[in-house]
């Protein structure tokens, strides 16, 4: 016998400030269901969410929950007035002798439940609202955004913890990882409508393009058909009046569908143009040392990033990431160690409190008087990338509308906050670019276009975030801040990291073993000098040497991989026609490349010999 179903919306409409957000929309959820929600920025996932936890009451149509079925729904911005703790508000929903979940849930969220309210970040009372939902254990959840502010141990703890659960979800995220792997449906909201494919997100962009590609057939066959049959009115309409009136009424009723037809929203122009090339050295950190108060954020960090590279930071909230990142880009001083900076550099930077944006200026004031962008006399253009252009025509670049340029960027959503400061960075030309989580809020098609820019820029990348699959995407070189002041450098992304990890880690029982002197070993390099000491067939290395000894295989790895990426991009047999001045790039960083690691192999087989002497 069929169960009924969790919840039910039949012919929802709604609508704000006279725009249209839903038209008869209709939706079903079922027992078991684990459903990612997915739609352009702006397109009203989270307020169809709301209508779904019947906190915003649509204009007309039905919402239906069987009696006995509870439904719970992770608000993004809580209301914690009245609870003195975050766990006090995590556990206002349970029985006294429940409130253990809370403890429970707030282990894996990492976020202590004693923590005063009015001392709570944003982050921390988020986390405080998941963690609610989860200890409550609905039978319907409905999460918007929940790996927003976790780190990356958490959104993994989360995962599994959603992997194992029988209640029903319903989840929207940015992060492909996540909805790869916990969903197996996909409501799509496009347009005023919802779709559903009983199929994941994995299956979404494959359905997505297939479902605008026959929608373009459609619109162009009724173009042509609108067309021939206003040929037909025009040249006979006249002889043949009274028994054609239908005909003509056809096409007024062809011309009237087409023109309700609401257009797919565009996707955001960006696009990074290269300074003119920095140095071969862009940083060198030799030494660096910092600690807040007793805590220890790094211990003796070398890291050196050449012209070209892509470094990912990774780590727990609050290990110090954005600090290292600051230190490396010279706003924070280190308490011991030095950074020196490159020549040459025009550095981007995307901070993650958006703290580059002024909440009280407007959008358009945030362009036009921002100095490195305005174009002097003229209040309304803004510099882009040498061009000046109107500071409307280059917002609507970033699929903002007239009406929003001298809005408040307080009003914005999170998304918006975004666009708008890629907007920014995207405007000058520059050949280093710190990102600093910049995947929160930004939607699944545009993180595609930044991923896609990113890949073509020629400058380098310094990159923080918690988004697994974004940075297997993008880095090429990975930084592990594992806490107590230790951090480890890995060749390539998150999933690289994790793997090389796993094989460094030693078992129970096992001994240290000599690498083989034929082949450098895949373990990471140790970027802390406070690591235990080798084992006794080095001691013939100094201090420097061992530290040398273990760098290297990362960057032997790295090198190899910038190879690998170089020779595919020369095999296209109509570059060199079509662009020679890329392909005389590629060449000369091919022959540096490959001359750089047969030297760092000589160097490793040099001091690996020395060891074993």
């Amino acid at each position: 016998m069929a169960r009924a179903p969790l919840l039910q919306l039949s012919d929802i409409s709604l609508t704000f400030g006279g725009d249209p957000v839903f038209d008869d929309l209709s939706l079903v959820v079922q027992p078991g269901d684990r459903v990612a929600l997915v739609g352009r920025n702006g397109s009203g996932k989270s307020t169809l969410m709301k209508v779904m936890a019947a906190l915003v009451e649509p204009d007309k149509g039905s919402r239906v929950v069987p009696p006995g079925t509870s439904v719970g729904y992770m608000e993004q911005d809580p209301d914690l007035s009245g609870f003195e703790t975050l766990g006090a508000f995590a556990a206002s929903g349970l029985e006294a002798s429940e409130a253990y979940r809370v403890d429970v849930v707030a282990e894996g969220l990492k976020f202590l439940p004693e923590t005063q309210v009015e001392a709570a970040s944003g982050g921390e009372r988020r986390r405080a609202a998941l963690a609610k939902l989860l200890a409550e254990d609905p039978d319907l959840m409905l999460l918007d955004e929940p790996t927003n502010h976790l780190d990356i141990e958490a959104i993994q703890w989360l995962e599994d913890e959603l992997r194992e659960t029988r209640k029903a979800f319903v989840l929207i995220s940015h992060d492909r990882a996540f909805l790869n792997a916990l969903t197996r449906a996909t409501l799509w909201v496009d347009r005023g409508q919802v779709r559903r494919q009983e199929k994941g997100f994995e299956a979404f962009e494959a359905w997505r393009d297939k479902t605008w590609e026959e929608e373009d057939e459609a619109r162009h066959k009724l173009n042509r058909k609108i067309k021939a049959e206003a040929r037909w009115a025009v040249e006979g309409i006249s002889a043949r009046r009274k028994r054609n009136q239908g005909r003509l009424r056809a096409l007024h009723a062809m011309k009237a569908d087409r023109a309700a037809q609401i257009r797919r929203q565009g996707t955001a122009a960006l696009e990074l143009e290269a300074a003119p090339q920095s140095g071969k050295k862009v940083i060198e950190a030799v030494g660096l040392e910092k600690r807040f108060g007793n805590k220890v954020i790094l211990s003796g960090f070398d890291l050196k990033v050449q012209r070209g590279d892509r470094v990912a930071f990774v780590g727990p909230n609050g290990v110090g990431k954005t600090t290292l990142l600051k230190m490396l880009i010279g706003e924070v001083e280190p308490d011991a160690g030095t950074v020196s900076l490159g020549t040459k550099l025009e550095m981007a930077v995307f901070d993650q409190n958006r703290a580059r944006l002024d909440p009280d200026k407007s959008l358009w004031d945030n362009l036009a008087s921002d100095p490195l962008l305005g174009v002097s006399g003229r209040s309304d253009q803004v510099m882009v990338r040498g061009t000046p252009k109107h500071v409307v025509g280059y917002l609507k670049e970033f699929l903002f509308d007239e009406s929003q340029a001298r809005a408040p960027v307080r009003a914005l959503s999170g998304g918006e906050k975004a666009r708008l400061l890629l907007a920014k960075i995207m405007a000058r030309e520059s050949n280093l670019l710190v990102l600093d989580e910049p995947t929160n809020d930004l939607d699944v098609e545009t993180l595609d276009l930044l991923q896609d820019v990113l890949g073509e820029y020629e400058g380098t990348v310094l990159l923080v975030s918690h988004d697994r699959d974004f940075i297997d995407r993008v880095a090429a070189t990975t930084v592990a801040m594992e806490g107590d002041g230790k951090a480890t450098v890995y060749a390539g992304g998150w999933s690289d990291y994790r793997a090389q990890r796993a094989e460094a880690a030693p078992r129970a029982g096992d001994k240290p073993q000599k690498p083989a002197a034929s082949k450098p070993t895949p373990a990471p390099a140790q970027a802390d000098v406070k690591t235990p000491a080798q084992p006794a067939e080095t001691e013939a290395l100094s201090f420097t040497e061992k530290k040398r000894l273990a760098a290297l295989p990362a960057e032997i790895e790295r090198l190899e991989a910038e190879i690998a990426k170089l020779t595919d991009f020369m095999s296209d047999p109509d570059l060199f026609t079509k662009e020679p001045l890329k392909f005389k790039k590629a060449s000369e960083a091919l022959v540096e490349r490959q001359q750089a690691l047969s030297e760092r192999e000589e160097e490793w087989l040099m001091l690996e010999e020395k060891a074993s002497a």
